[in-house]
């Protein structure tokens, strides 16, 4: 069952995409409104000769576009995004990260609200059976600031096992391990118990947590992330958002690239 959204009203204030009055901008700039890319992932697409202008191939990154241009990628005629969203979302366990799933289960996107007209996209993801705090924005470049691995945000879950951890697993983990050629390692540990856990991961490779409890013959009954970086989940019910606020975009930008 799909649970209510709860987050931005008509009252909420958000970033402007478009500063008012600004006539031209450089053409990586604007895949970056439009929500294509960041604005270096966007000088790119430009090399590939991707992106037309007016019909016109453009291949040379920094080119002075109008927000009122004929600007395509791959064809598609592009606009730029009116508004800038930032939000923190509950997502509940067995909700999928993706805009759409073959087999039909539910997207965490769902449960944004409706009242939001650009498309949100999820930043990192958490698996199908985990909860807890998840990004979306549309803002590209944002997005691709505090995704890269330089950025080093952290992220702190807590986690319920199948049985008792022991004290080897803690100890392995913060020095690191490698499974399957793939190294991992956390940041930080805190035993709530036998058989639960606080864990901190910084790089955060796919499915870290659940693949080292794996090669402990252990099982997460319950993984949920309590934090990324500045962002707390806190009190935010389950399925339910909110905005972020200022001070906490601008704390996980800082550590960007």
């Amino acid at each position: 069952m799909k649970k209510r959204a709860i987050g931005l009203n008509s009252t909420d204030k958000v970033e402007t995409a478009l500063p008012e009055g600004e006539q031209v901008l450089r053409l990586q700039v604007y895949l970056a409104h439009a929500g294509v890319a960041s604005r270096r992932a966007s000088e790119k697409l430009i090399a590939e000769g991707r992106v037309s202008v007016n019909g016109r191939i453009v291949s040379t990154p920094g080119e002075k576009v109008s927000p009122e241009a004929q600007v395509c990628l791959d064809g598609v005629l592009l606009r730029p995004e009116r508004a800038f969203h930032y939000l923190a979302l509950h997502k509940p366990p067995l909700y999928i990260c993706s805009s759409a799933d073959p087999q039909g289960r539910p997207l965490a996107q769902e449960l944004l609200p409706g009242n939001i007209r650009e498309r949100l996209y999820h930043v990192g993801r958490l698996d199908f059976r985990s909860s807890g705090l998840i990004l979306f924005t549309n803002d590209g470049g944002f997005a691709a600031k505090i995704s890269h691995p330089s950025a080093e945000i952290e992220k702190e879950y807590l986690v319920e096992a199948s049985g008792p951890i022991p004290d080897k697993m803690l100890e392995d983990f913060v020095r690191g391990v490698i499974i399957d050629q793939v190294f991992y390692q956390s940041s930080g540990i805190e035993r709530l118990g036998k058989k639960s856990l606080r864990i901190v991961l910084i790089e955060g490779k796919n499915r870290e947590i659940r693949r080292v409890f794996s090669y402990f013959h252990l099982h997460p009954v319950k993984l949920h992330r309590v934090r990324i970086g500045p962002v707390l989940l806190g009190a935010l019910a389950e399925g339910a958002s909110r905005p972020l606020a200022l001070e906490e975009r601008e704390k996980l930008a800082g550590k960007g690239v």
